[in-house]
């Protein structure tokens, strides 16, 4: 069994750091703008949906709770 020798570790440098999250930023910030436009109208049809259903639930609601009065003259 033939043994390999480990690679001498290099010294990372700050260089080294702020390009490799350059380049992970850039292949992110890629895939986000990509999804922006069906993120912001997933977004929107979400925020219409939430928006009727507490309309209704608030108009049933208003519904339980009122009381009919009678005003009579005497």
């Amino acid at each position: 069994m033939a043994t390999t020798e480990p690679e001498t570790p290099t010294k990372i440098t700050p260089e080294d750091l702020r390009e490799k999250l350059q380049a992970f930023q850039g292949d992110v910030q890629g895939k986000v703008d990509d999804q922006k436009m069906s993120i912001a109208t997933v977004a929107g049809g979400v925020g219409m949906v939430l928006l009727i259903v507490m309309f209704l639930l608030g108009k049933r609601a208003g519904k339980k709770k009122s009381a009919i009065v009678e005003i009579r003259r005497v």
